[in-house]
């Protein structure tokens, strides 16, 4: 391959890369979402719900685990014994940081007890096209998205834990596992 060759294709791979998603709206499908689970075992969404409802909380950066880890905490006590419901904390690695995946993932292996390792799923890549579909724009937020259980979106919301948005994720949360 010559260079000026090499050189489109390298142009293009990262144009496609760089190309605009558009947000992700209710009644939406969620579109393939791939990681690894902590316990090391691949990750694709929807699929790993296995056509349970599920709440993704997806976390861009480190300030944005405190978000996520109290959506978690409160969700858990409230729907954690469901077994038509399941969660997924998601942190979203993008940048150089992906050199450091060892290390990383060792580190929040460390700190999850096993039972929860696989209700978490870390992305490495793709976070650009990520933050598009959420509407990223708070450094500090937990990104939520509750799938219905045929995959589409059915609720959606950023930010830290609050009462009012809980309650709407609640009652959604209740509506979906009536129906099911």
């Amino acid at each position: 391959m010559t260079m000026g060759a090499l050189a489109l294709l390298v142009l293009a791979v990262t144009a496609a890369a760089a190309a605009p998603v558009a947000e992700l709206a209710v009644d939406d499908r969620l579109p393939p979402l791939r990681g690894e689970f902590l316990s090391g075992r691949r990750a694709v969404l929807p699929q790993a719900a296995s056509e349970r409802v599920a709440l993704l909380m997806l976390g861009f950066t480190y300030d944005s685990r405190f978000a996520a880890e109290a959506w978690v905490k409160r969700f858990r006590q409230d729907f954690g014994t469901q077994p038509k419901m399941t969660f997924f904390e998601m942190p979203m690695i993008g940048g150089m940081a992906r050199m450091a995946k060892w290390f990383i993932d060792s580190g929040m292996r460390r700190a999850t007890p096993k039972a929860d390792r696989e209700n978490v799923i870390t992305v490495y890549g793709g976070t650009d096209q990520w933050k598009q579909r959420v509407g990223f724009g708070d450094t500090r937020a937990a990104y939520l998205i509750l799938l219905g259980p045929h995959s589409k979106v059915v609720w959606r919301y950023a930010g830290s834990l609050d009462e009012e948005p809980y309650m709407a994720l609640s009652s959604e949360v209740l509506r979906l596992l009536a129906e099911n």
